[in-house]
């Protein structure tokens, strides 16, 4: 049954990869189209101007292809934007690249993407074809592929083992097919030899600077914590102690009864550290693990949420620490923001990587420059080399990506 799962998960992966190595296909035919109208119109010096900009939306499409393979495998790092001038563009190593890569995903990549998303539709069609047959015309309602005319439920039963031929093509081939659209851009979006470590290196330097404003975000909501609650607690609790111990001869019973005081403010001060503490690192996950943890957020939400966890080896704590306060920050933003009836929390290890996504059935038009905690969860997925993706279209729904590198 683990082993029928595990295939399900990779068809249905692969389904998706292919599906949007289509949409990213159909961007770069657009752009093949518009590079070859602009070349044709170039030796007569109309298509000139177009050329840069013809170059942008290139670049725009190869980083959309980019940032779909670095969710799909190992990053793909992106440059920065197209130099200016024609000339300068044109000899940039990037965009040479991109152009070599252009026609073989617009071209190969869409037929491809076509190909392996019809054959589950083949499959479907075919294998369900007995429920359907008498409704159609023999002659005019019979599936692709089927040579033989189709009179009776025996000539729809082979209808149906064709379906299960399509079938084992799709759960074998799907896999493969979305490799091979994926190829081209692997070999030909990487940055070219010698300029990755430069692009590495300033990502890295990106990266640590997240790193260390989230660190000292972290530093300011834990001062601001202790000396607005907690410290306000304790001097309370001191002042109380003290008109205790001056009440304690001229009137006992006042004085238990501000001993009774200071003892509350006592215990509501333990309450807040205890928060404070939780909000360093939970408890929880060493207690029950980064599934319970979440079970106890969903439980917690005032919005139904589901948690599907499908990790067999835990990761460090620091790791799981993070992906536990994104579904937290998540789901207050979705109960306070989406206006949705449903959330769903999925977790899974793909490789070396933690994969966390949020998705609920709100009105959408999330934007992180409105300040609803997103900036907040970008900083801390950035801070380990993480990665987020927020789909979010106005009237929803509402998709947030997450990738944790988690180590092997």
């Amino acid at each position: 049954m683990s082993w029928l799962r595990a295939r399900v998960r990779v068809l249905v992966g692969a389904l998706e990869h292919l599906a949007g190595g289509l949409g990213t296909a159909a961007l770069a035919f657009g752009v093949l189209l518009w590079a070859l109208v602009v070349a044709l119109a170039s030796p007569a010096g109309v298509g000139l101007p177009l050329a840069h900009p013809a170059l942008r939306g290139l670049r725009a499409v190869a980083d959309r292809e980019r940032a779909r393979l670095t969710r799909w495998g190992p990053a793909v790092l992106a440059p920065g934007p197209v130099p200016g001038g024609l000339r300068a563009a044109i000899q940039d190593p990037f965009v040479r690249r991109e152009l070599a890569w252009l026609p073989l995903h617009g071209l190969l990549g869409f037929l491809v993407g076509v190909f392996g998303l019809a054959l589950p539709l083949y499959a479907v069609q075919d294998l369900t074809f007995p429920l359907w047959y008498r409704f159609v015309d023999p002659d005019q309602g019979r599936p692709s592929f089927v040579l033989w005319r189709v009179d009776s439920l025996a000539d729809a039963l082979w209808v149906a083992v064709l379906g299960l031929g399509w079938l084992v093509a799709t759960v074998a081939a799907v896999p493969l097919l979305a490799r091979v659209q994926a190829a081209p851009g692997r070999r030909l979006l990487s940055p070219p030899p010698g300029i990755d470590l430069s692009l590495r290196v300033a990502e890295l330097t990106a990266t640590r600077a997240a790193a260390l404003d989230a660190h000292a975000v972290e530093l300011r909501r834990i001062e601001r914590s202790l000396h607005d609650g907690t410290q306000n607690r304790l001097v309370a609790v001191t002042v109380l102690l003290g008109a205790a111990r001056r009440a304690r001869q001229r009137d006992p019973a006042r004085a238990d009864e501000i001993l009774g005081q200071a003892q509350d403010a006592a215990e509501q001060a333990l309450g807040e550290l205890r928060t404070v503490v939780r909000g360093i690192l939970p408890p929880v996950l060493d207690d029950r693990g980064l599934s319970g943890a979440l079970d106890g957020l969903a439980a917690s939400c005032a919005v139904p949420c589901r948690v599907v966890v499908d990790v067999s080896v835990r990761c460090a704590a620091s790791v799981e620490a993070t992906a536990y306060f994104v579904v937290a920050e998540a789901l207050t933003n979705v109960v306070k923001h989406s206006g949705a009836s449903e959330v769903t929390v999925a977790v899974r290890r793909e490789r070396e990587r933690l994969v966390v996504v949020v998705d609920d059935d709100g009105r959408g038009g999330a934007d992180e420059a409105r300040g609803s905690g997103l900036t907040g969860i970008r900083r801390r997925v950035e801070a380990f080399d993480g990665r987020l993706t927020l789909t979010s279209p106005p009237g929803g729904p509402t998709r947030m990506w997450v990738e944790l590198p988690c180590g092997s």
